[in-house]
């Protein structure tokens, strides 16, 4: 729950609750019913709750949860309380002043940071699958344009030819490390703060390995005070940081996306359909609305992070400022990877037209100094000098490269170097073609199709590699809650 939305008690003081700030946020409610039913279990196998209380208070958990059910039926209410100074109670209407003894060892401070981990790691998986399912839609798109040629841009200035899946590949690499950003926050949240009580634990012999496993954490946050203080706060800004990078990457992605709009023949659009609209008053208007909602909603996710780390700045050890439930809700950037997904399925491309865009401009005369270098042992500057003033004579001329006279070519050599041309007209001809300098690339992770292709198949296995992991880290916490409910069902039918 964001802290702008707690609710005040009294619109005259303006006194804000704090205790609001504790009440919602993602699955708060059904974490801290977990939580409840690990910590009861442990205490009761760690001694410290006896047996008996410990059958009655499980019992007691199960008729709160079943209370707070036919509540919810009844009224179409939901209790969104995960504020324990209000579960409380209820459990002690149902078991007795015995039921506070589920509280031993235990603070709001640290069921307050364990309910953010689980939040946190919830929508790290939702994230992970969301991101991986735009990388497979991006992947299908690149394989249909391996040899699809398209103008590049820097400065916004066409720049050089490459292919529209050369162009994928950047994305969808800067997805795949996204997507290891997130795996790496996963692997840091995943760890257990339950047991250390307010800052220094307590004097009950607190089993906090066994409210790991129970939980399905993986690992330790050891330091007590680190726990509740210092690492809830980094290992939220950890999962903020990855996502405003992703809103960063995204965003870019939707303005290239857009700068086509500003042609009157694009070489991509969107197809038809709700990706797309109509102007009210102008028909012939196709308006790329997914793409401009892409950037928005970018602009906005990448606040939504800014936030997380504004919350947290410049504040005290303690203070309730960065205490959220659910620190960095996930709904946004999971609405972010949805449209890009629904954008990249959206897109068709006009193979001709960008073509054509390529050889209107002067974006191959890179090659010109290339081939002088290659195969006449031109030094680079003097061919880079040629190819330069070919261009300003043919722009001078309104001239497309290919449209320029070879006779003129050889007159602008002879002129900066007294020297023949060392380029057949054949020659000349095929080292400007956009085919020759885009296929004809030898680096690596260059537009060649051999080189694309690869790096496809490479993309592939990352994708594999990251279900993979998503796999895992599902199994792994369905196993710990079935393990978690078995044991607690033991104990509650004693």
């Amino acid at each position: 729950m964001d802290i702008m939305t707690a609710k005040t008690p009294d619109a005259h003081s303006g006194v804000l609750d704090i205790n609001a700030v504790f009440r919602s946020g993602g699955r708060a409610v059904e974490f801290l019913e977990q939580i409840n039913k690990a910590s009861l279990v442990m205490l009761c196998e760690a001694g410290i709750v006896p047996g008996e209380h410990g059958t009655r208070i499980a019992r007691g958990i199960v008729k709160v949860a079943e209370d707070a059910r036919v509540e919810l039926e009844r009224t179409g209410v939901p209790r969104r309380s995960a504020d324990y100074l209000d579960y409380e109670p209820r459990l002690v209407a149902a078991v007795g002043p015995d039921a506070s003894r589920l509280h031993s060892g235990r603070s709001r401070q640290d069921l307050a940071s364990t309910i953010a981990r689980m939040n946190l790691r919830d929508g790290l998986a939702q994230e992970v699958d969301a991101l991986i399912v735009a990388r497979e839609a991006a992947l299908a798109l690149a394989a249909q344009h391996v040899e699809t040629i398209i103008p590049a841009y820097t400065h916004g200035v066409q720049a050089q030819p490459t292919t529209f899946a050369h162009y994928l590949l950047a994305l969808i690499a800067a997805l795949t490390r996204e997507t290891q950003r997130l795996r790496e926050a996963y692997a840091r949240v995943n760890r257990n703060p339950l047991g250390t009580a307010a800052l220094a634990t307590s004097s009950f012999p607190i089993d906090r390995r066994r409210l790991e496993v129970l939980l399905g954490f993986e690992g330790q946050i050891e330091n007590a005070f680190d726990a509740n203080h210092i690492a809830t706060v980094d290992c939220a800004l950890d999962v903020a940081g990855a996502l405003a990078i992703a809103a960063t990457q995204i965003g870019q992605f939707a303005q290239d996306l857009h700068g086509q709009y500003a042609d009157t023949q694009p070489w991509f659009l969107l197809g038809a359909g709700e990706l797309t609209g109509v102007s009210s008053i102008m028909p012939q208007k196709r308006n790329p609305v997914a793409i401009e909602q892409l950037r928005a909603q970018t602009s906005i996710m990448l606040g939504d992070m800014h936030t997380v780390f504004l919350m947290s700045h410049n504040t005290r050890v303690g203070m309730f400022d960065y205490r959220m439930y659910d620190p960095v809700p996930c709904t946004r950037p999971l609405q972010v990877f949805k449209l890009l997904r629904q954008v990249l399925g959206g897109i068709v491309v006009d193979k001709e037209r960008a073509l054509d865009e390529v050889r209107a401009d002067y974006s191959t005369t890179t090659e010109i100094a290339d081939a002088l270098m290659q195969r006449a042992d031109v030094p680079f500057r003097i061919g880079h000098d040629f190819a330069s003033k070919i261009t300003d004579f043919g722009r001078g001329k309104r001239l497309k490269l290919g449209e320029i006279p070879y006779a003129e070519a050889e007159r602008i050599y002879r002129e900066l170097t007294q020297q023949p041309l060392p380029l057949s007209q054949d020659a000349f001809r095929e080292v400007i073609s956009p085919e020759y300098m885009v296929f004809g690339r030898k680096g690596l992770g260059g537009p060649q199709p051999a080189e694309v292709n690869r790096m496809l198949e490479m993309e592939r296995g990352n994708v594999a590699t990251d279900r993979g992991w998503l796999r895992d880290r599902q199994g792994h916490l369905s196993n710990a809650l079935a393990g978690l409910d078995k044991t607690f069902a033991a104990l509650a039918a004693k």
